[in-house]
């Protein structure tokens, strides 16, 4: 089946289908429109419909209406269920050969006379045979309409009206749908299922595009934004490990078990199960059954149990569709094609003749929103319900359906029980009384539903919705709190929470959910429920693939039972989070671990076109990073663990660990910091503001005392252990009364200032979402510091025994990221799983000197060796520690110590890992190495660039960039902001000049700019350009004698000349160096030919006019004496052939460089030159910027909103 090719299809076709109808309704709506005449009554519940719910989604139900029928006209003709072909031409043929045959004469059975005048010979319409396909084909839906009511509703409305016109060209959609839905693919209903996906999946996104605008999800929209079609495999093991296995275990010689690959056999051997007589005994049910791809695969196996049991095969579809299965669905649509699933199912058992005789219909109970008034309910429900009915369950139950399109299958009706009640009111007649009849079909319409929802099921299975409470409209959000408090957080948890109450005691349940549930604090109490009262007799946790690029997946089978001792088995058929693996490779894995209980596989080899299942071994025979894919252990045991995540794969040793401490909780408090509500607005990076409008000294909330706008701000960043990442800072002026007091446009504070006494102290902290190489990396932060939701924190608590250094210790170590594999093995730490790591309840004699402030001395060193850093005061190149006779001497002496700085981090973490793991007794199961790569030094270039088994390489990318960081100093240099002579910034805040230099730098040993304006050109037009002034500093830095040699040293590095790096990559390198808020500005013309660059902390209202005047003019005035000289050599007689030629080229590029320049400056340069614009650097570069507009080069990203 080309799924690829049913998606292109299905998603034109809704767009083709939606054309068409719109056009076509605005014909038939139009006042003056003969359809008005013709089909009063049609018109009229179309008016109504429109006016109910708007034409869009009338457009939307008309457009799959029609959709469903064709597939499945399509499907029933590729396999002979139809006994004239409908949609599909006959063999060779061209046209449907329903239509060849009307035109042969051959007309259906009951067909409209007005087909054969339309196909003869004196017709007045247009294009006959489209007219008399269009009544064909609504004869043919109303044919099937008995045998089919769920899908052919007899066609005598608007739809009819509304059908698409095009529907015999080549082009047309039954043209295309018989492209894909080829026989071969038709042979597997299947297909329904996936052209269902596939037909809504632009709604989805759609949907999911309105979330990130904040608009909720409506009822209306719930099933575009949750439906995902559960790959078969994934239903094998769901249905056989909870229908199947009750089978097997109430008929333990059955030998259903040789055809359930993905059937799991108990190890131990059960008494406790529900109790089944017969096959007709068995209720079971998928409360979300989308398109039915769960029921289609139940049928097939109830099938195969009847048919054990000796029941005749004529007879078998008719006893499932009656008494076993049973589907839920809030969508039409969906609900429909369930019906046809499951009907398609029995016609290939039963072949056309007995299908058509069979009066057992498919149980899809798509629920409906019914709403009674309170006069009502006194009124004529209890007349249609009779005294002994109307009791207070009833009136409850008739109250909870008003929302049924809302809530879905989670509504558990107050009713225990309705199939006695619907059949009561079913069968009482009231004549000719038309109010009392209508709320009569109210009432049953409600009890059918009810009884679809009473816990009535041996079996349930399940692909639940997917959709974070964030996302749903608020009255099913506040409903959720009300009746789901476990499970509230998500749609699929409220599921997990439901299924249970529609179940008997000891049935099962099977569902493939998101994994988060395993994890997550928030379902931790939902977890605790399960493991009490619905225990695990499987579960297989899923990594990316199952739904394509997704967030990973589980799938599980529990029994609804008290938690007994027996364990259960889990497979574990991923290694990271984000790795993707192909959805039949996962199910390939499973089968391999099923049938061997000690298989493992190394991950890390994995290769979606060259996966062999070979590969999986047996765990003794496996080398390198195999892991294990089974285990077996009690769930109850899991409740050991703080939180009770699902961590099934814990070994004894860190079970013991979580058993003998304490939690990190008891020592430190881990907090979670502010949420500004708008980081554009509050946040800036610390180069982009005043110096001096920065406050670098507080030490408490309680405390607090300053007069300037900018502090400190902690915000997670980058993989970093120890120290460092320190690059924000926060507008908390007048103690961050403009934040506390930031509101929306409703009055509702946006920001979340919490844990403000926490604010300024010296703390541990860590990024909540961390990389997949280095799950958590904690650095010490000193005093002074605001912190972010993104930057957790933890502060000592006042009766402590322990100091942030020995909290840095712990957390860093590797036992503290291995207790976090099973805490919370995901990619996000928030602070309470911190709270629960294992703390020693021992004394440890941990010598903090030696090792941890040893480590965190040696980040800082490495993190203010770089000039974003607030504490950078000069380039390590250019300390005297370093210093030798050339600069490449120099790097070398420099590379030699960041090796040895490297070379004792590495050794120190592997010292700080080997006094945990002695301390907790885990000397046998974990390794105290730290990989080179895992030094987080900036220096480290195993660690900067992770270019993984090519020293070579790294090394290359570290010599060349620290020879552009050496350019970028030189250039800091130029302007004033460093200063040879001073460590340190010297001119960091607005305005300043060279005169504010030279107060603090009376005689400089080289010389800043002194306009503010560095040209950036291809040559050497001015004698202070950038080119030259660097090799005037380069000279000063490192002397006359050896100049060659050291520029040659740093061309090489770059892998270019100089004058190229800097018209080239210099600005590049400077943006992505100060993260997209550059502060060395670009002024380029559209094409590049003039460049010149200001820095932004020196510029005034009159730096464009400086730059027009003794910079751009003074450029084209060169140019102009350039191109004279150039014409003046194409004429010259004494030059050779050669060279006239190349100048008259060159002439005419600069001719066009001319033209450019002239242009820019009269529509761009000049008007900014007259504005005098000013800028605030409190508003920060992304407000400052473009303030220049076309001025500047464009910085890509610049306008992205900050996280």
């Amino acid at each position: 089946m080309d799924t690829n090719a049913l998606k292109k299809f299905a998603q034109a076709a809704r767009n083709l289908l939606i054309g068409q109808i719109t056009s076509k309704l605005d014909v038939v709506a139009d006042p003056a429109s003969p359809a008005r005449r013709q089909h009063p009554l049609a018109m009229k519940a179309l008016d109504a419909a429109i006016a109910r719910d708007g034409k869009r989604q009338v457009i939307e139900q008309v457009a799959y209406t029609w959709f469903n029928r064709f597939t499945a006209l399509r499907f029933m003709d590729a396999n002979g269920y139809t006994n004239t072909r409908v949609v599909s031409p006959a063999d060779g043929a061209t046209r449907p050969e329903l239509l060849a045959e009307a035109m042969a004469g051959n007309l259906p059975e009951g067909a409209p006379t007005s087909i054969a005048t339309l196909l003869g010979d004196h017709t007045s319409s247009s294009d006959p045979q489209a007219e008399a396909y269009r009544q064909l084909l609504v004869h043919a839906c109303n044919t099937w309409h008995g045998p089919m009511p769920f899908l052919f509703e007899e066609i005598d409305d608007y739809t009819e009206l509304l059908m698409p016109e095009d529907l015999l060209s080549q082009t047309s959609i039954l043209s295309e749908l018989r492209k894909v839905m080829t026989e071969d693919a038709c042979q597997d209903v299947e297909i329904i299922g996936w052209l269902y996906q596939f037909y809504i999946s632009e709604k989805k996104d759609q949907v999911f595009a309105g979330l990130k605008k904040n608009v909720k999800i409506t009822a209306e929209n719930i099933p575009a934004a949750t439906q995902l079609f559960t790959p078969h495999w994934i239903v094998r093991y769901l249905v056989e490990n909870s229908l199947g296995r009750l089978w097997l275990l109430n008929r333990p010689h059955s030998r259903l078990a040789e055809r359930m690959d993905y059937y799991i056999a108990p190890e131990e051997p059960e008494t406790d199960f529900l109790k089944i007589t017969k096959p007709e005994d068995i209720r079971i049910c998928d409360p979300a059954a989308g398109s039915g791809h769960m029921l289609t695969y139940a049928f097939d196996l109830l099938y195969a149990i009847y048919e054990e049991e000796g029941y005749d095969a004529t007879e078998i579809p008719a006893l499932i569709l009656k008494h076993n299965l049973t589907g839920v669905e809030i969508d039409d649509r969906a609900g429909a094609l369930a019906a046809f699933a499951l009907a398609m199912k029995a016609a290939a058992k039963l072949g056309r003749r007995r299908f058509l005789r069979m009066e057992a219909k498919p149980d899809i109970c798509v629920l409906s929103d019914v709403a009674f008034t309170e006069a009502e309910v006194v009124r004529d429900v209890a007349a249609v319900v009779g005294k002994d009915l109307f009791t207070g369950e009833l009136r409850e139950t008739l109250g909870q359906f008003e929302q049924a399109k809302n809530f879905g299958s989670l509504i558990v009706p107050k009713l225990r029980d309705p199939a006695e009640a619907l059949r009561v009111v079913e069968a009482r007649d009231f004549g000719g009384d038309l109010l009392l009849k209508d709320v009569q079909a109210r009432v049953v319409a409600v009890l059918r539903m009810a009884e679809a929802l009473t816990p009535k099921y041996h079996v349930v299975v399940a692909n639940p919705p997917y959709a974070g409470s964030s996302g749903l409209n608020p009255i099913l959000t506040d409903w959720a709190k009300k009746n789901y408090p476990l499970g509230k957080s998500d749609l699929f948890s409220m599921f997990i929470e439901r299924i249970p109450n529609a179940l008997l005691p000891n049935a099962y349940f099977g569902m493939v959910t998101l994994p988060s549930w395993m994890f997550l604090s928030s379902y931790q109490d939902l977890r605790a429920e399960m493991i009490h009262n619905t225990p695990f007799t499987s579960l297989l946790h899923l990594g990316r693939g199952i739904f394509g690029v997704d967030w990973g997946s589980s799938a599980f089978v529990c029994r609804k039972a008290s938690s007994i001792q027996q364990k259960s088995d889990f497979f574990r058929l991923h290694q990271r989070t984000f790795q993707y693996l192909d959805k039949d490779h996962i199910g390939q894995l499973f089968l391999a671990a099923k049938k061997d209980a000690n298989s493992a596989y190394d991950f890390d080899t994995y290769d979606t076109k060259n996966f062999k299942p070979s590969e999986v071994r047996s765990m003794e025979l496996c080398v390198g990073n195999a892991q294990r894919l089974r285990y077996s252990t009690d769930s109850e045991k899991l409740l050991k663990i703080p939180g009770s995540p699902i961590a099934y794969w814990i070994s004894q040793g860190m079970m013991g660990v979580f058993e003998n401490s304490l939690p990190f909780s008891d020592e430190f408090d881990p907090k979670q910091g502010l949420a500004t509500g708008d980081n554009d607005r509050f946040l800036r990076y610390a180069h982009e503001v005043n110096r001096n409008d920065i406050d670098f000294q507080q030490s408490s909330y309680s405390s607090f005392k300053s007069e300037k706008r900018w502090f400190p701000y902690s915000k997670g960043g980058s993989p970093r252990r120890w120290f460092g990442n320190s690059e924000l800072v926060l507008d908390w002026q007048d103690n961050g009364r403009d934040l506390k007091s930031f509101k929306d446009k409703n009055g509702n504070l946006r920001s979340r200032p919490q844990n403000m006494n926490y604010l300024f102290r010296s703390a541990v902290t860590w990024s909540l979402t961390s990389s997949s190489d280095m799950a958590l990396c904690v650095r010490y932060r000193p005093c002074g510091f605001t912190f972010d939701i993104n930057g957790m924190s933890a502060f000592p608590v006042d009766s402590g025994r322990f100091s942030l250094n020995f909290a840095a210790a712990m957390l860093n170590s590797t036992v503290c990221q291995e207790a976090l594999k099973y805490i919370n093995p995901t990619l996000a730490y928030q602070s309470g799983d911190i709270a629960k790591v294992p703390f020693p309840d021992i004394e440890i004699d941990y010598p903090e000197e030696q090792i941890v402030e040893r480590l965190i001395s040696l980040s800082k060193f490495d993190w203010d060796a770089y000039e974003t850093s607030w504490d950078f005061t000069t380039l390590p190149l250019l300390q005297p520690d370093y210093r030798g006779e050339t600069l490449e001497a120099t790097y070398t002496a420099l590379r030699t110590d960041w090796q040895g700085m490297t070379s004792e981090m590495q050794r120190l973490e592997e010292e700080n890992n080997r006094i945990f793991i002695d301390a907790y007794g885990l000397q046998d199961e974990l390794t105290a190495e730290v990989p080179l790569n895992e030094i987080t030094l900036t220096c480290n270039p195993a660690y900067r660039y992770g270019i993984k088994n090519d020293a070579a390489a790294n090394e290359t990318r570290l010599r060349a960039d620290t020879m552009a960081e050496f350019l970028s100093y030189a250039v800091g240099c130029m302007f004033g902001r460093y200063s040879l002579d001073a460590p340190g910034l010297i001119l960091a805040n607005q305005r300043e000049t060279l005169a504010d230099y030279l107060a603090r730098i009376p005689e400089p040993s080289f010389m800043p700019d002194e306009d503010n304006v560095i040209p950036v050109l291809d040559a050497d037009w001015f004698p202070d350009d950038i080119t030259e002034r660097f090799r005037l500093f380069l000279r000063t830095t490192f002397g006359e004698a050896h100049f060659r040699e050291n520029l040659r040293t740093i061309e090489d590095a770059l892998g270019k000349d100089i004058r190229k790096y800097f018209t080239k990559d210099f600005y590049a390198d400077h943006v992505k160096r100060y993260k997209k808020r550059p502060i060395y500005w670009m002024v380029s013309s559209p094409k590049g030919t003039f460049n010149a660059l200001i820095y932004m902390h020196r510029y005034r209202g009159d730096t464009v006019s400086v730059l027009l005047n003794d910079y751009l003019r003074e450029f084209i005035s060169k140019l102009q004496a350039e191109r004279g000289r150039l014409e003046k050599l194409s004429d010259d007689p004494s030059a050779s052939q050669g060279q006239r030629t190349k100048a008259l080229k060159d002439v005419a590029v600069v001719v066009k460089q001319i033209d450019e320049l002239n242009a820019w400056e009269r529509d761009v340069v000049f008007p900014l030159a007259q504005q005098k614009i000013e800028i605030d650097l409190d508003d920060g570069v992304k407000a400052n910027y473009p303030k220049l507009g076309t001025a500047l080069k464009k910085i890509a990203g610049l306008e992205a909103t900050d996280d």
